[in-house]
């Protein structure tokens, strides 16, 4: 009995430990969210384009900037997630974090300089080290018995969506010279480069190393191959393709929607970090709410068969807001956000709950990998489409993710993954 509630305790630990760590890093994502779309607006104080540049080439521009940390994203994250199954989840996280923070500090500098490869550079190597969700979620799955792991991972949720609900206001509030004299744009970037040392530093001391069985092998080439495995095995690939088009689509949707914020609704920073705090207030409710009170309740499939469709039509519901009625805008964020919440938590407990212990955080990987290359295609495309309308993201974006909803209501065949058990 004492060393269950030992277990219980040391569990309930590490879950504060990852919701403050997952936390951190989620404000300092959203810090960002303000300033990058009006970098590469050329009517902001903040653009860095150069003059001879018109605004498609600007746009253009902007996606491949936010497609290159997901392209290198893609490439070392499923190696991260094997590394963390071979020398366990804590020394990974530390490592990704740090790049993070080194990639911060080198963003600001090139906002200063206004040295567009230099922001190139910033980007790819907090992709190339930016591991630390998908090892995070691996420390859940480590910890989590099945009744409680889609509850868990909206722990993990609320924590994500807590660090939205302050990243954009903070951020917003960071780069306006009307509260400091001395905010400017790059800021915010140093202010969130040392949100993660402190991120660090709380892993050091408080986390306990979760990984239990341990791997040997490593195999440099597996980004490439989690694709293929992620739309071949027979386990995953009814599950990680649906997943691909849901966060392609929202990707479309997420990539250019602060340049639409401040080029058709004409926002400021401090207004776009309000729109998007507000949006995070609401996952957070969803989170704490929704998604853990259905946890246990309802199969896991059987909310993913509604989830994805729902984000699919609230997004294809923005490409018809006019001008003359921004107010609307406002009103779609609390139903979105129960239905990305739902999608996120119980997709993620979905997959742990269908893969072995010890290939969880190689499966995680195959999951980011797929996450990163839905990120990194559509952001690109959408830098185009944007420079031809710039409302075509958002509606390319709801198509793909209804797309992904009919896919997993089509393949996902519940007998064949869960048994005769809907929950486990």
């Amino acid at each position: 009995m004492r060393h269950t509630l030992t277990m219980k305790n040391s569990n309930t630990k590490i879950l504060q430990v990852i919701f403050l760590t997952i936390f951190l890093d989620m404000l300092g994502i959203g810090i960002l969210i303000p300033i990058i779309p009006l970098l590469v607006l050329k009517t902001s104080i903040f653009c860095i384009i150069p003059a001879s540049w018109s605004m498609s080439q600007a746009l253009v521009m902007g996606g491949w900037l936010m497609a290159t940390y997901t392209l290198f994203q893609f490439i070392c994250a499923p190696i991260l997630g094997q590394y963390s199954d071979k020398f366990g989840r804590r020394p990974v996280l530390i490592f990704s974090i740090l790049g993070t923070a080194i990639s911060y500090l080198i963003f600001a500098y090139a906002i200063y300089c206004k040295n567009i490869p230099l922001m190139f550079l910033a980007r790819s190597i907090d992709g190339a080290t930016g591991g630390n969700i998908s090892v995070a979620h691996a420390v859940i799955g480590d910890i989590s018995i099945p009744a409680k792991r889609a509850r868990n991972f909206g722990i993990v949720g609320m924590a994500l969506g807590s660090g939205f609900i302050l990243g954009p206001f903070v951020g917003g509030k960071l780069s306006d010279p009307m509260m400091v004299g001395w905010f400017t744009s790059y800021t915010p970037f140093i202010f969130a480069s040392l949100l993660c040392f402190l991120n660090v530093l709380l892993i050091l001391w408080f986390l306990p190393e979760t990984l239990v069985v341990n791997t040997i092998s490593v195999d440099l080439a597996r980004p490439f191959n989690n694709i293929f495995r992620a739309f071949n095995d027979k386990e995953l690939r009814n599950i990680i393709p649906a997943m691909f088009l849901f966060n392609a689509g929202f990707t479309f949707f997420t990539t250019f929607w602060g340049v639409i914020l401040a080029s058709k609704f004409f926002y400021n920073q401090s207004q776009i970090g309000n729109f998007f705090a507000y949006f995070g207030v609401m996952v957070v409710l969803a989170q704490g709410v929704i998604v853990r009170r259905l946890s246990g309740k309802i199969a896991d499939y059987k909310v993913l068969r509604i989830s994805i469709i729902a984000t699919g039509f609230c997004i294809l519901t923005y490409y018809f807001i006019s001008f003359d009625h921004v107010s609307y805008i406002y009103f779609i964020p609390p139903i979105m956000a129960i239905a990305i919440a739902l999608t996120k938590a119980f997709s993620t407990a979905l997959l742990t709950r269908i893969t072995k212990v010890e290939i969880r955080g190689e499966v995680m990987g195959i999951n980011s990998s797929s996450n990163a290359l839905s990120g990194t295609i559509p952001a690109l495309i959408a830098g185009y489409l944007a420079s031809g309308h710039i409302m075509y993201p958002v509606l390319i974006g709801g198509m793909c993710t209804i797309l992904g909803g009919l896919f997993f209501i089509y393949k996902f065949i519940p007998n064949r993954f869960c048994g005769v058990m809907e929950l486990e």
